[in-house]
């Protein structure tokens, strides 16, 4: 059983995830907390496995309770935010939440689906820990993995036949993460030149709303302008476009030149926006002068668009487990056979600005 301890200052939010949680028999609810200070409390004396926390409540806010518990044991933390809290969800992560939701998330109206998702998500967090909650990546000194050719090999077996790719103009860089990505993104900005000369686009899952917010968060980490991709806009170097929610985001070429494009298509891999519609449409689009990366997240949204992009001709990367918190999509994409390179996601932004040296600014 997985001891969860829900922190909300509302009871009806706290008897809305009551009741989510005991739909599935492996949740139990050993206690709630309707402030910051009894968070705290009963955090460190409950020993939960995992906790879902509020951000704006008395006494101590959400961002204040994860500080101060941080100090003093490590415990799964998932943030349950407002709309009107959204950025400091994504703050919360920095600070050592492993995952957040929108409250309005957990209505009637959601999916099947989605519902099994949560729980799955929920499930793999409460077995984390945190192991990845406040740590700092360290510059890394480990080399990439890439996958050169052997000899022979077995059908279906191993890593794909793929030498080290030869650079060549980039257009575009394609970005898909999940769990754990706002925390990965925001270390990736950080270390990414700010003269980057290609534009960037990703689909990260996001509660429904939170893009604006996640974008505005995200423009703090980098020299680079970051906004919420708009229909018909054509992507443009020193800039990157972050999907809307709940609308699939393509990448197109129109009379020779880039442009972004939204669907409202059935979900893919239960995502809306989903990385493989991203993928395969810019595979599609720019063939060989495109750069797919796939970070942590859940699932294995990505897997079939890195490989359209690799079969395309394109340029694959994905982040190593250690550095993932969650190595379900980079393992997915990993495990095609057509992923180019792995690294550290600290790496990952050198490797990005080496590929991409040749590429008009």
């Amino acid at each position: 059983m997985i001891n969860t301890l829900i922190v909300d200052d509302s009871a009806l939010a706290r008897d809305i995830l009551r009741d989510f949680l005991e739909d599935d028999e492996n949740f139990s609810i050993i206690g709630e907390a309707a402030d910051g200070e009894e968070a705290v409390e009963k955090i460190l004396s409950l020993n939960p496995d995992l906790v879902t926390l509020d951000i704006e409540m008395p006494k101590k806010n959400g961002l204040e309770v994860i500080e101060e518990v941080m100090k003093k044991t490590s415990v799964p933390i998932v943030v349950i935010s407002s709309h009107d809290t959204a950025k400091n969800a994504y703050e919360a992560t920095l600070r050592g939440a492993l995952e957040f939701y929108s409250k309005d998330t957990f209505s009637s109206s959601l999916s099947p689906g989605k519902r099994k998702e949560i729980y799955e998500t929920l499930k793999r967090i409460s077995g984390i820990k945190a192991l990845h909650g406040t740590a700092v990546c360290e510059p890394a000194v480990r080399e990439p993995v890439v996958f050169e050719e052997p000899e022979t090999k077995e059908a279906g077996v191993g890593p794909a036949l793929i030498k080290r790719p030869e650079k060549r103009e980039i257009q575009a860089v394609v970005i898909g993460s999940s769990t754990g990505g706002p925390k990965a993104l925001s270390t990736f900005f950080s270390i990414l030149p700010g003269d980057f000369p290609v534009p960037i686009v990703i689909v990260q899952h996001n509660s429904s709303g939170f893009d604006k917010s996640f974008a505005q968060w995200l423009d703090t980490f980098t020299a680079l302008n970051v906004k919420v991709a708009e229909e018909g806009e054509k992507p443009k170097s020193g800039t990157v476009y972050v999907a809307q929610t709940d609308r699939h985001l393509e990448l197109r070429l129109t009379d020779g030149q880039m442009i972004l494009r939204y669907n409202d298509d059935e979900p893919e891999n239960n995502q809306k926006p989903a990385v493989d519609v991203l993928f395969r449409t810019a595979a599609e689009s720019l063939m060989a002068s495109v750069i797919s990366v796939v970070l942590t997240g859940m699932g294995s949204d990505g897997a079939a668009g890195t490989k359209m992009i690799r079969e395309t001709g394109g340029i694959t990367l994905a982040q190593d487990e250690e550095s993932s918190l969650i190595y379900g999509m980079p393992k997915a994409a990993t495990e095609t056979g057509c992923v180019d390179i792995v690294l550290p996601l600290d790496l990952i932004p050198e490797e990005l600005a080496n590929l991409t040296r040749c590429s008009n600014i």
